[in-house]
């Protein structure tokens, strides 16, 4: 059972003729997970094939109008579509003013309930029975959130061969063994469910920076990370700006990857004075050879551990 990671947009500021605003979208077989919501959100959801129905959870990483700006539109679009589904959002405190003043500015009715959640503290802001959203504080220039998307433990992996060995037959009873049961069969014998399945399989792990410059906790915050989407605004010659601006550069992106042990780095957030960004990926690579340079629409497939 695969996790897909969907690129909505990828560009960092203003949108170019290839990329369009910071939004990154999370499937999961029952649930979406939305992380930042630039402008022109739907448009892009519509050509990735994204649905506008589907149970979702948005994020946001703070309150710069490129990270922002979407969501009210998207919100606009889903009640236009008859969306009954709640969504909940969750974002930095001011959230919450500014989509209820732009609602009440537009005058525009939804079809559904909004639930929104600011931000308060660090750590478990949503918990689902398979998934956690764990946030942290980045380093940016003004309040913003690293998001850790983290699944829970999932159990190992079954072996028939091994159930019928022990004389359990197919059926109910390999359900309630991958279920976590152990079943006490005709003769009295007890099958437990690590006598039929490898160890537990522990989970996946997504990493979305949103706007940060490097900072000291996040190699902690994003250990054994299976993806890391970090910002990678300019190249290593304006580390300066970087800094001054609150954003990262290719080898500072990398070392914050290496640092945590990530097994994939993916580069967003690209200023629109790279139109062709090869140069980020070059020098990403130098430091953190699986680095990959995310493109409107591209698609990173996280398949589930053996």
């Amino acid at each position: 059972m695969s996790i897909r990671v969907v690129f909505l947009g990828t560009s960092g500021s203003v949108p170019t003729l290839k990329r369009s605003l910071p939004s990154v979208v999370v499937q999961c077989p029952r649930d979406q997970w939305m992380f930042d919501c630039g402008e022109n959100v739907q448009r892009q959801m519509m050509q990735a094939k994204v649905s506008f129905h589907r149970k979702m959870k948005v994020f946001i990483t703070h309150l710069h109008g490129d990270h922002v700006l979407g969501l009210p539109g998207l919100l606009q679009t889903m009640a236009l579509m008859d969306r009954k589904e709640p969504v909940q959002v969750y974002g930095p405190v001011g959230l919450k003013d500014f989509l209820v003043c732009t609602k009440e500015t537009l005058n525009f009715g939804l079809t559904f309930p909004v639930e929104i959640s600011e931000i308060l503290s660090e750590g478990v802001v949503c918990e689902e029975e398979e998934y956690t959203i764990i946030t942290k504080k980045s380093n940016h220039a003004v309040e913003s959130y690293a998001f850790a998307f983290v699944e829970k433990p999932r159990p190992g992996k079954f072996y028939p061969k091994k159930a019928l060995a022990l004389g359990v037959a197919a059926g109910e009873l390999w359900s309630k063994l991958q279920g976590g049961e152990e079943v006490t069969l005709a003769d009295g014998k007890v099958v437990k469910p690590g006598d039929v399945m490898g160890p537990m399989r522990p989970g996946r792990k997504i990493v979305y920076t949103g706007d940060t410059k490097p900072f000291e906790s996040f190699a902690k915050f994003a250990e054994g990370a299976d993806l890391v989407i970090h910002d990678c605004t300019f190249d290593d010659s304006l580390t300066k700006k970087a800094a001054l601006d609150g954003h990262s550069t290719p080898t500072q992106a990398a070392q914050q990857a290496k640092a945590a042990g990530a097994k994939q780095l993916a580069l967003s957030h690209i200023s629109a004075r790279y139109p062709n960004a090869g140069l980020l990926l070059e020098q990403a690579k130098k430091t953190f050879a699986n680095s990959v340079l995310a493109e409107d629409f591209m698609e990173l497939e996280l398949p589930l551990s053996e």
